[in-house]
């Protein structure tokens, strides 16, 4: 099969394709928690206006998550990937938490965990770190009351507020210290988002590393785990041997996750990827592979992905959510391809012709002949 496909120099380039459809290991048990930031299907109809009123399919945004549950990964849901902060506001999350904490307890054995934000405090409308504490506590609340568990996102408002570090820790003590259960905390890198540039209180890393450790030493029993995103491995390793007992390292980095998650004989890190929404197939092969202690397995499955991923975060990385979405229509998840905030216009052409490259050589187009129609309806769309 081929497909005519643009070129960064403006040259048309016949593409062969040349990768297999991975095939999911459904009954599949891993050996690390994997869990996977979801996106959220727009409903283009009912979306009048996309910059400001996102509106949602919800059956299809349901539907994704059975998907995931059934390749046997834990979601997150309502993270970044899920575009909050970039046109899905923190009432279309209530409704998306809401929804997937009552569907998780229809399917035995799904798992998840909810972003509880700031977002819907604006930055400049934050005075006070006891502003940013109340915007907190309300999301904490609300997915408490639903019975799930918090993931403690990276705050706008925070770090706009903040004056240093013992700030971040006065925040973060306190909202630890109140949380029912035990809590995931995420560091996210100024490349995803870069109103968070000097993150807990400082642009050195080794000053941040040494706040962040503090805080999870002070509240080891409230704390599960720690998701960062750096994209930085040499920076995630020395969080990961520096965290207390009990606590555990989640990935979330798109560039050098099958090495993280591997390990290196002495520790290994799980995973919360927005990538796994994407590689979902593949990435369930692999984590059963390595869960048999087949590595050459387990390598031989990811490494195709990487190109992908590497692609798809590429900067400006906040767009990756655009990638995420490509993948799903092209592979039959959605009907169309029409994001929140009309996001898919966030990369050109040349980028999804990429993607669409570098997915079918990791094996990821379920379907070819679908993928193919898709991408042609893309490229007419752009003159081509």
């Amino acid at each position: 099969m081929h497909i005519t496909l643009p070129a960064a120099n403006g040259d048309r380039v016949s593409y062969r394709l040349v990768g297999r459809p991975v095939e999911p290991n459904k009954s599949a048990r891993f050996s690390r928690i994997a869990y996977a930031a979801a996106h959220v299907v727009a409903d283009p109809i009912a979306m009048t206006n996309p910059w400001s009123r996102p509106a949602v399919d919800w059956d299809r945004t349901m539907a994704f998550r059975h998907h995931l549950w059934r390749l046997g990964f834990r979601i997150a849901e309502a993270m970044d990937t899920s575009q909050r902060g970039m046109g899905f506001d923190w009432a279309s999350a209530r409704e998306l938490i809401r929804r997937s904490i009552g569907e998780a307890k229809t399917v035995p054995g799904a798992d998840l965990a909810s972003g509880a934000g700031t977002d819907h405090l604006a930055p400049a409308a934050a005075k006070t770190l006891d502003d940013v504490i109340g915007a907190y506590e309300e999301q904490f609340a609300f997915i408490e009351d639903e019975g799930g568990k918090a993931i403690m996102m990276a705050s706008r408002a925070l770090a706009a507020v903040a004056k240093g570090p013992d700030d971040y820790a006065r925040v973060y003590d306190r909202m630890l210290s109140q949380a029912s259960g035990k809590v995931i905390l995420h560091w996210l890198g100024d490349m995803f988002d870069p109103a968070l540039k000097g993150y807990w209180g400082s642009n050195d890393f080794d000053t941040a590393l040494d706040t962040v450790v503090a805080i999870i030493e002070r509240h080891a029993d409230k704390v599960e785990g720690i998701k960062i995103s750096l994209l930085d491995a040499e920076k995630e390793v020395l969080l990961r041997d520096r965290l207390p007992e009990g606590v555990v390292m989640f990935t979330g980095d798109d560039f050098n996750y099958p090495e993280l998650i591997a390990g290196d004989g002495r520790r290994h890190s799980h995973a919360l990827l927005g990538i796994f929404d994407a590689i979902a197939p593949v990435a369930n092969a692999a984590l059963a592979k390595l869960a048999e202690g087949d590595k050459a397995g387990y390598d031989a499955l990811m490494a195709p992905t990487v190109p992908l991923s590497r692609k798809i975060f590429e900067a400006p990385t906040e767009y990756y959510k655009a990638g995420i979405v490509f993948m799903a229509w092209l592979n039959g998840h959605q009907d169309h391809f029409t994001m929140v905030g009309g996001m898919q216009s966030a990369r050109g052409i040349c980028h999804y012709a990429d993607v669409f490259r570098l997915s079918d050589q990791a094996g990821l187009l379920a379907d070819p002949d679908l993928a193919i129609a898709r991408m042609k309806t893309l490229l007419a769309m752009a003159g081509i």
